[in-house]
């Protein structure tokens, strides 16, 4: 059996520690790494990062397919994907304190205005700028999933107002939360900040447009963990520019790397961070890849399997 990592590799020094920590727990493991691939019809397992289309049709011995992000779009976006191979993804503790860390962090530097205090800073201006306490400054989170509800969590037991939208109807202890389109308006009329941590699906993709940004509070946030083709990138430019939207932070682009000659670079109300919310450690995520393989070749049930039609 052998285990291929199909990847456009762009985090070289990240990628070369999980292989080796793949290779230190599992002795005798045969990992290749495309386009060195060797014999494809040995490869029963591909580890997957924004994978290369076209390329898991050719392996005809395919079992299993595990997702080294958090979501499975950049493989569900392939058309000559086998249907019939089941796809996991990898979630772990360490992924979701990061990206706890990494919206908590931003919305802090929203709620405390450190973003004006810093543009002060420069001016050797020294100005007071009121902050309005936690309990006042809403928090909106879009998907109450593995992460959005650790998120939702975390910012609520720091004192900050948490609403949580998401598809179908959740329950959590000191977050307000709202369900379907029925109430997604509802949802965002008091959010002064809003955080996307769905996943992309046909009816979540564009949901970051200028109708959700208009159902807003004027000047709210917006932080943006989940994927690109949330946010309609035009709608968002016109928002800042018309105060609508006070700033962007933005992890995740519809191009990625960003271009050089993309908008967002230059434009004094967003954050750019080049998609690091949650990159993972490679040795949790190596064990996980390690428990999942031995789950696959010995016939035991997949953790995170995915469902294709929902599409997460």
């Amino acid at each position: 059996m052998a285990v291929l990592l199909l990847a456009n590799i762009d985090l070289e020094e990240w990628f070369a520690q999980l292989t080796a920590e793949l290779k230190k727990r599992k002795a005798g493991l045969d990992l290749r790494i495309w386009p060195e691939s060797g014999k494809l019809d040995e490869i029963e397992i591909v580890l997957a990062w924004w994978p290369p289309l076209g390329v898991m049709q050719k392996l005809p011995n395919l079992k299993l397919i595990i997702s080294l992000g958090a979501s499975v779009d950049r493989i569900l976006v392939d058309p000559d994907l086998p249907k019939h191979i089941p796809i996991v993804r990898l979630l772990s503790e360490g992924k979701t304190q990061q990206i706890a860390e990494y919206v908590t962090l931003a919305v802090l530097l929203f709620q405390r205005r450190f973003i004006e205090y810093q543009a002060l800073h420069r001016s050797r201006r020294w100005e007071y700028l009121p902050v309005p306490e936690a309990k006042e400054f809403t928090v909106g989170i879009l998907g109450l999933g593995v992460f959005g509800s650790t998120v939702a969590k975390k910012l609520a037991a720091m004192g900050f107002s948490v609403r949580g939208w998401s598809r179908s109807p959740k329950a959590m202890a000191g977050v307000e939360c709202f369900h379907g389109r029925e109430q997604f308006k509802l949802f965002l009329s008091t959010c002064r900040a809003i955080v996307c941590l769905l996943p992309v699906t046909p009816e979540t993709e564009g949901i970051l447009c200028h109708e959700t940004f208009s159902a807003l509070p004027t000047g709210a946030y917006l932080i943006n963990v989940g994927r690109g083709k949330h946010l309609v990138e035009a709608d968002l430019l016109s928002a800042l520019d018309s105060g609508q939207i006070a700033w962007a932070c933005l992890d995740v682009f519809h191009q990625e790397p960003l271009p050089n000659d993309d908008p967002f670079w230059s434009h004094p109300r967003i954050i750019v961070t080049p998609h690091i919310a949650a990159v993972g450690n490679p040795k949790e995520l190596a064990a996980r890849i390690v428990d999942t393989i031995d789950c696959s070749r010995e016939g035991r049930p997949l953790e995170n399997a995915i469902d294709r039609n929902r599409g997460y």
